[in-house]
Order: C-alpha cells, then structure tokens, then sequence
C-alpha cells in the first residue's frame, strides 16, 4: 500500500520560494501519477499540480502556471513541489496524493492514497 509524507512546508515572505517533497513508500512512485493539493483557510481543497507516472506529462492550476514546478525522481521514490514567487494566496495546507490513473490533472476523488499534509504560509 502507497503511502506518502510531505515535508518543506513552512514560512515564506511574499515573492518567496519554497520546495516541498513527497516522499513515498510502500511502493514504487513509477505506478503512480502524484498530485499537489492545498485547502487554505475557509476554502475547498484544490489540485494545484500533478504528474503523469505513463508519460510525465503534467498538470497545473492556472494561478501557479510560471511559477511552481513539480517533478519526480523515481529512484528517491520522490515528487517534488518547488514554488517560486509565492503570494500570501498561496498560504494553505499542502498534500500530495496518489492515482494510479496514468493522466495528469484527474479529479481528486480518483486518487486514492493521502498524505497527512505540510503547511504553507505566505506573509511579510
């Protein structure tokens, strides 16, 4: 059973950067695409990235495009989240999870394993 934990979370001021990591185990990252999650306060949770375990191919929401990154090193077993220019918006609780749906951006009743999340706050 895939299970995954995130770690990077923390304080960033605003134009800021941070990385986070998932670092899975288990099982093996290269069957699984891996998404990037965040619930900030008062809102619904929201897919802000993820990657294609078939073809590498990825996801992201519109409000982090030119700005955060994701990649995967399969022989770490890792998937990476690297956010520049963060924006106090950008504060949430961050979670990685993982499908076994081969496509990037899937909705997230499709992914089926959760880590406990890492938080993110954005402020001067």
């Amino acid at each position: 059973q895939l299970q995954l934990v995130e770690s990077g979370g923390g304080l960033a001021q605003p134009e800021g950067s941070l990385t986070l990591s998932c670092v899975a185990s288990g099982a093996t990252l290269d069957q699984y695409t891996i998404g990037w999650f965040r619930q900030g306060p008062g809102k619904e949770r929201e897919q802000v990235s993820s990657v294609s375990w078939r073809d590498g191919s990825t996801y992201y929401k519109d409000s982090v495009k030119g700005r955060f990154t994701i990649s995967r090193d399969n022989a770490k077993n890792t998937v990476y989240l690297r956010m520049d220019s963060l924006k106090p918006e950008d504060t949430a609780v961050y979670y990685c999870a993982g499908t076994t749906w081969p496509i990037a951006g899937v909705v997230a009743a499709y992914f089926d394993f959760w880590g406990q999340g890492t938080q993110v706050t954005v402020s001067s």
